[in-house]
């Protein structure tokens, strides 16, 4: 929850160096001019242009679906802003997120893909976590969450992120679980004009960009244009999967110890088109040329390739004064999303042997997917009474994963081990998973109720009906309470579930995890108590305490009908505690202190024991100085601790660490240049996120980048 201002009345965010090949001339020429601060001592600066300074100017739609005031909204969210992006100095969604009070962003082996822990709730996948880009959902239908071949998401067109942590199913539908996380992206007049810029980092890491907004004729238009390239962090693995398998059966197959394989390739691009109460959107993200991580079957993989495609569009009509008392709004919308294989994973490498054959050019597969999704959404506004706001909404979604194609050199056996075949094939006739298609339907109800002077109740209700496993119906209520001048109070309640995605259901080859058709969705309850209160109109500080309960969650148990291997069933439940600290200082017009602690424990209620490898301790401490007229040195410090272990791990738990994080940064521009000097891990922390239970593929976990450096110049043309 970001912290504000008074209101007038009480309802008104060692590692390979950086090599010279990759940092243009250009950028290089304009470093001395960057660490020149200026000898002469700078003008007095007004509060309100640190970039972080408290305000009651923030609002969140994220909420309620209308805008409102961020202290006042009825949840718990936080908002960062452009300004924030900027002084953090941050170069992806993934390291904004990380700063954000209840949530830690983990990895996965396969693809190095993202992982972003809320309040606790871990899982491989990470479907728990609703993402949206301007609004609507960008949920792949296979696995469930935003795609595994996600390759990051860059940050210079975005114009704040919005962070709902808890429930949030009584507006969102599926997924709002944990958590929601909503990126809205720059309008023409954020953008303000042309803009471009470069950035060279580590790893050979560089990005070119290019935006405008502005007016063409009637219209007023925004558009953004990316590439980018990374070869990736070459951290050591010292064993993997295929090093188990080489003490089992006497061979000499692992590439371990060996580098992790995280080269990408990235092209995005958005244009906003918006006249009077018309908006239409358009996106792209491509993603190619993709290493596997620390391998697709976490054995290592440096020649596997992947690559994915998202299409997205829009189009959006919204009046809030459509008449005396009545706003509405309509959206359509469509998403394209394709995984593709072009160069096969070897999920194990040449020379395995199993007991049922050897495998003298490894166990290669290619799983590929292509699927659409098309959504139409109405909502009405309500305000002729006295002491209500009504919102009445409806929507249908059109889920389809059209086309399925697999390649590999091996069937199964009986018994649930592979078979090798003399070649490559193409196999259709027991792929991982067929073409599936999903129809949902869903009407909601939300009531915002002013009890009183100083109180206000949101009351909500969606119910969904899903094409294939039937309906739920989720409730949300919130009681906000203007206590004094200075102090907000937040009682809210709220229930939110998880469809289970379509590998879940429906895959039908892969022994490892069998899909279930009978299947039901998870299901979470969450109470929160949360307070704001604003000290001075320089400090502020909240605190919010929280218990959730989960039941029926989705995971693999030993398939008894085959009698060997694993299948998806609702077989758990899970419950967590935590609080959640935030507090923020305008020392002086130039310095402002910031930061927040979150305290989590999650139970898996069967064992009685830490359900997953979160963190337990979560601490970020932030400092933003203007020592100057046009520069802003920003320190961050992000300290996790308190990672145990699963049941039946039996390794030592993670490490504690903390980072420290230096950002040099110009602010307003010289002769329209703005420059960034990045320093992430300056002190090459180590680093290491927990890979999946019991260890006995990854022992030795996931390694994360130490020191790495990045300089970016833009021009405002």
């Amino acid at each position: 929850m970001m912290l504000q201002k008074p209101r007038p009345a009480p309802h008104s965010a060692t590692v390979p160096h950086l090599r010279p090949r990759c940092l243009p001339a250009a950028v290089l020429a304009i470093l001395p001019m960057l660490l020149n601060t200026a000898a002469a001592h700078a003008s007095p600066v007004a509060e309100d242009e640190l970039a972080l300074s408290p305000g009651e100017t923030l609002n969140v739609s994220i909420a309620t679906g209308s805008p409102q005031s961020l202290r006042r909204a009825p949840a718990v969210a936080s908002v960062i802003s452009a300004a924030d992006i900027q002084a953090m100095g941050a170069t992806d969604l993934d390291q904004i997120l990380e700063t954000v009070p209840g949530i830690h962003v983990n990895r996965t082996p396969n693809s190095n893909s993202p992982v972003y822990v809320i309040r606790g709730i871990v899982s491989n996948f990470n479907p728990q976590v609703l993402m949206l880009q301007n609004g609507i959902p960008i949920t792949t239908a296979y696995i469930g969450n935003k795609g595994n071949i996600w390759g990051g998401y860059p940050v210079e067109h975005i114009a704040r992120i919005e962070i709902l942590r808890g429930p949030g199913s009584a507006l969102y539908g599926s997924d709002a679980y944990a958590g929601v996380i909503n990126i809205i992206t720059k309008s023409a007049a954020e953008v303000g004009g042309t803009e471009a810029g470069l950035r060279a980092a580590s790893f050979s890491s560089g990005d070119v960009w290019l935006q405008h907004g502005g007016k063409f004729g009637v219209l007023a238009v925004a558009g953004y244009l990316r590439y980018g390239q990374t070869d990736g962090n070459h951290d050591l693995v010292e064993a993997d999967a295929q090093s188990r398998n080489d003490k089992l059966f006497n061979t000499h197959a692992t590439l371990a110890p060996g580098a992790i394989n995280n080269q990408l390739k990235a092209v995005d691009a958005n244009l906003d088109a918006q006249y009077g109460a018309w908006r239409a959107r358009f996106g792209y993200k491509r993603r190619y040329d993709m290493g596997t991580g620390l391998g697709i079957a976490h054995a290592l993989d440096p020649a596997g390739r992947q690559q994915s495609e998202r299409i997205t569009s829009s189009l959006s009509w919204s009046d809030s004064q459509l008449s005396r008392d009545w706003g509405a709004g309509a959206t359509i919308s469509s998403q394209q999303y394709s995984q593709e294989v072009p160069r096969w994973y070897h999920l194990m490498p040449a020379g395995l042997v199993y007991p049922t054959g050897a495998f003298p050019n490894g166990m290669i597969a290619a799983p590929e997917t292509w699927e659409r999704s098309y959504r139409a959404s109405a909502y009405a506004d309500y305000s002729g009474w006295q002491w209500h706001r009504l919102r009445l909404g409806l929507g249908h979604d059109d889920i389809d994963l059209y086309r399925t194609r697999e390649y590999r050199n091996f069937n199964y056996a009986a018994n649930g081990m592979p078979i090798p075949l003399a070649q490559v094939l193409e196999i259709s006739a027991t792929p991982f998973i067929r073409p599936q298609r999903r129809h949902i339907h869903y009407l909601f109800v939300q009531d915002e109720w002013n009890l009183a002077a100083d109180w206000n109740l949101t009351a909500g209700l969606r119910h969904d009906r899903y094409s294939d496993f039937g309906s739920t119906t989720n409730p949300r209520l919130a009681l906000v309470w203007d206590a004094s001048y200075d102090v907000t109070a937040k009682l809210l309640y709220g229930r939110a579930f998880r469809a289970p995605a379509f590998v879940e259901s429906y895959g039908i080859s892969n022994p490892v995890a069998m899909g279930n058709p009978q299947l039901k969705p998870e299901r979470n309850a969450t109470t929160e108590l949360a307070l704001a209160w604003q000290l001075s109109s320089n400090a502020s500080v909240a605190l919010t305490l929280y218990h959730y309960m989960m039941h029926d969650i989705i995971r693999t148990v030993p398939n008894a009908i085959a009698g060997t291997g694993t299948t998806y069933a609702n077989t758990g439940d899970q419950h967590g505690d935590g609080a959640e600290l935030e507090a923020k200082w305008l020392v002086a017009a130039r310095l402002q202190l910031s930061g927040n602690y979150s305290w989590q424990r999650s139970i898996d209620q069967r064992s009685g024991t830490d359900a997953r490898a979160a963190p337990r301790h979560h601490l970020l401490v932030r400092s933003d100085w203007s020592f100057a007229d046009d520069y802003q040195l920003g320190v961050q410090l992000n300290h996790v601790a308190g990672r145990r272990r699963a049941l039946g791990d039996a390794r030592a738990p993670l490490s504690d660490y903390t980072s420290a994080d230096f950002t040099l940064a110009t602010r307003y521009g010289r002769q329209r240049w703005n420059y960034t000097l990045a320093l992430r891990n300056a002190f090459n922390a180590t680093i290491r996120e927990p890979s999946p239970a019991p260890g006995l593929a990854l022992p030795n976990d996931i390694p994360m980048p130490g020191r790495t450096i990045s300089l970016q110049a833009s021009y405002q043309m």
